[in-house]
């Protein structure tokens, strides 16, 4: 067994720099950042509206195509028929077909079922009617051809969406909590501290050349519902006993092939000091980040070197230019927060929370959602971080006529344990990264441990999550039980398959810290076996589980040997 923990460490010293600008100056050190130098992103929308979607696919400035397209959430998706086994071995341009993924920004994950409706038709004429919800509560489109761009941003655009900095080396979207505003039980509504820092920041210049990705996160409900230990910047709602309520900043999280959970800075955040303190951490990022080497150009790596304590330090003496106040920790969450189920909000009204299978679901059915919602006289949803969705405003009488239709449209709002838990990544079927498919398998899983667990009382929700590369997007390591795709060794063939994570998890009303799964040497699943695995694994912890103290999976997980896990 080897134990996972926090394992993003620092560059160890080196004669070579590491491209920190405030240290080593801005010198670029390799291609990336020589050619966000030039351009950075922001202006290569002019050219796809005018020059690129024009001129076809064919037009396209390569550096542009595989570089600043993301900036405006663009990416070319995998070529069909290329298997996982020629993943690392072909070029970008061998990888990739003249067709896009579509990356839809929703800071909070707020939206009306106007602009659900807009999402839903560009989905149907442009995108093969594809559509996922990411846990990341924006949603993703296929098959987009670059010559419909400008129409599409026309179309996102007239109802308040966007496509600005949905990926790339950029501040990206705002995880905010599903339930602002409404919940009976929220401390503060975070959407003004969401609304100042998206206004103030997005798309800015100055911010727009970040060494990664800047991933950032803010919640007012006790639920922590915005996976806030795994997000380069987060802020999480406390009642500070002599300030009221703010917020507790958290920096440094992020998984991928070197996981880390964010820290803690010690220090209460007024509401209206959060989009400085998300300014100076940004800018912290992008002034002292370490830029050489890619695979360690992530924040989480300069808060290994640092500490929390020096991050304090420069974030108030060099970016704030006032101290924080010493704050309290959020106490554990008492409840789950993919807020699936049926809640009261605190106007009287309800909001419902359902799931789709793995964030999987199409534009006609958005549309059919749209309409449902407003059948049931709500203009209001919220997508979630879990790959859910939350329908806001529903009148008591109107509840269980609101959650037969979503069980129509396949979501379910009174889901199986399983599928309540089980979320996925792009994988093989569009991303060019994975090595295995993801969304397909983890399906077939699902329905199929219904049906074997269907006599077994599970005491929790067990959170499968399966991934089709080692970067975790669909966060392996934070799961009771993690499928990372590679390609196994089956009885001397080479299968596609996932290594098993087991006993990961984030703060939640069952466990009362974050932490990272455990790995066992040799453990393998073949990619169609995830149900026989699942069933197996689950049987025996039920079996073994100490019941006197309300065991949890990931306990059992951790303490249990390693002939009880295979």
């Amino acid at each position: 067994m080897a134990a996972e923990g926090a394992r993003a460490r620092a560059p160890r010293p080196s004669s070579k720099p590491n491209g920190q600008w405030k240290i080593d100056g801005k010198t670029p050190l390799n291609g990336n950042e020589e050619w966000k130098q030039v351009d950075n992103g922001l202006a290569v929308r002019g050219r796809i509206e005018n020059i690129y979607s024009k001129g076809g696919f064919a037009s396209i400035d390569p550096t542009d195509l595989h570089g600043r397209f993301r900036v405006w959430g663009l990416y070319t998706q995998r070529k069909p028929g290329i298997d996982g086994g020629r993943t690392a071995q072909l070029e970008p341009h061998e990888l990739e077909d003249e067709f896009f993924m579509l990356r839809v920004r929703i800071d909070g994950g707020q939206l009306t079922t106007e602009q659900l409706r807009v999402i839903a038709g560009i989905s149907q004429e442009f995108g093969r009617d594809t559509a996922d919800l990411t846990d990341r509560q924006n949603i993703q489109l296929h098959w987009i051809e670059v010559e419909s761009m400008p129409e599409i941003w026309r179309r996102l655009e007239a109802v308040g969406l966007g496509t600005t900095e949905a990926c790339g080396d950029v501040p990206r979207v705002v995880l905010g909590s599903p339930v602002a505003g409404i919940a009976a039980d929220e401390l503060i509504d975070p959407t003004p501290q969401i609304d100042e820092i998206t206004s103030r920041f997005i798309g800015d210049e100055s911010l727009a050349n970040l060494p990664r990705k800047f991933k950032s996160a803010i919640t007012g409900h006790p639920s922590q519902d915005v996976v806030h230990e795994i997000n380069d910047v987060a802020f999480v709602a406390v009642n500070h006993p002599e300030l009221g309520v703010g917020y507790d900043l958290w920096v440094g999280g992020g998984l991928s092939t070197a996981p880390r959970l964010a820290e803690r800075l010690g220090v209460f955040v007024a509401p209206e000091q959060v989009a400085d303190a998300w300014h100076g951490v940004a800018q912290i990022f992008r002034d002292y980040g370490y830029r050489r080497l890619r695979n360690k150009a992530r924040l989480k790596f300069l808060l290994a070197e640092w500490g929390p304590e020096k991050f304090r330090q420069i974030l108030q003496d060099e970016y704030l230019g006032f101290a924080l106040p010493d704050g309290p920790p959020a106490p554990k969450p008492l409840a789950h927060g993919d807020h699936v189920g049926v809640h009261r909000q605190k106007d009287g009204r309800f909001y419902v929370g359902a799931t789709p299978i793995v964030g999987r679901v199409s534009g006609p059915n958005l549309e059919k959602l749209a309409d449902l919602i407003e059948a049931h006289g709500s203009t209001r949803l919220r997508t979630t971080p879990h790959q859910k969705v939350v329908i806001l405003d529903i009148p008591d009488d109107r509840v269980e006529s609101l959650i037969a239709g979503l069980d129509e449209l396949g979501l379910q709002a009174r889901p199986s344990l399983i599928r309540r838990g089980t979320i996925a990544c792009t994988g093989i079927e569009f991303c060019k990264l994975a090595i295995v498919e993801t969304k397909a398998f983890a399906t077939a899983a699902v329905l199929d441990l219904e049906e074997r667990l269907d006599q077994f009382e599970l005491p929790h929700p067990i959170s499968l999550h399966v991934n089709g590369c080692p970067n975790s997007c669909a966060r392996i390591q934070t799961a009771d039980i993690g499928l990372k795709g590679q390609l196994v060794m089956i009885d001397g063939e080479q299968v596609p398959g996932y290594q098993v994570h087991l006993g990961g998890g984030l703060a939640s009303a069952d466990r009362d810290e974050a932490g990272l799964g455990r790995t066992v040497r040799g453990l393998k699943v073949t990619a169609d076996g995830i149900a026989d695995y699942t069933e197996r694994v689950v049987k025996r912890f039920l079996a073994d589980r100490d019941e006197a103290s309300d065991e949890t999976f990931a306990q059992w997980a951790h303490r249990a040997e390693e002939e009880a896990l295979v």
